[in-house]
């Protein structure tokens, strides 16, 4: 199976830009310039958005390491990164919902390591990474929950862009 390598660069471009935002959200912080505010809603922001990337990517990594089949979309406009085959079984959907969860978990975990809260932008990207977690816990949750208790893979709602 091949990579979405056009996904992989939209992603680290992404992840690049955040780190960019925050570096400069940090430095405009420092010499309380009028721009810090914007910068750091900005990079709060972006950093919640890098979450949900990487959360994507551990749900792919799951599913590749099950061995299931995806779907990649063709353009960079996809918000989703893969769609999940009809075809796989039990198995190869609990691995791709533990890649997500697990993915979130280390998202959070480098969090906590390395926001210091005493800036805008860290308070900003833990309130919104929160809220994705939440999310997460209200939509993805239960049906992995059912499923690994017995009850059949649910379809795959997600729509790829043509």
């Amino acid at each position: 199976m091949k990579l979405p390598i056009h996904m992989l660069l939209r992603d680290v471009v992404v992840i690049v830009a955040t780190l960019a935002l925050w570096q400069w959200s940090r430095e405009l912080d420092a010499v309380h310039s009028a721009l810090a505010i914007p910068v750091a809603i900005l990079a709060g922001a972006s950093a919640a958005v890098a979450g949900f990337l990487l959360h994507e990517w551990g749900h792919l990594l799951g599913a590749l390491i099950a061995g299931s089949a995806v779907e990649f979309p063709s353009t960079i406009r996809s918000i989703f990164l893969f769609k999940f085959g009809e075809g796989n079984d039990r198995r190869q959907y609990l691995w791709m919902s533990a890649g997500g969860f697990a993915a979130s978990i280390v998202v959070i975990a480098v969090m906590a390591v390395t926001l210091s809260f005493n800036a805008v932008a860290d308070w900003i990207a833990l309130a919104l990474v929160a809220a994705g977690v939440l999310a997460t816990f209200i939509l993805e949750l239960p049906p992995a929950w059912r499923v690994l208790r017995g009850a059949p893979v649910e379809p795959d709602l997600v729509k790829l862009p043509q």
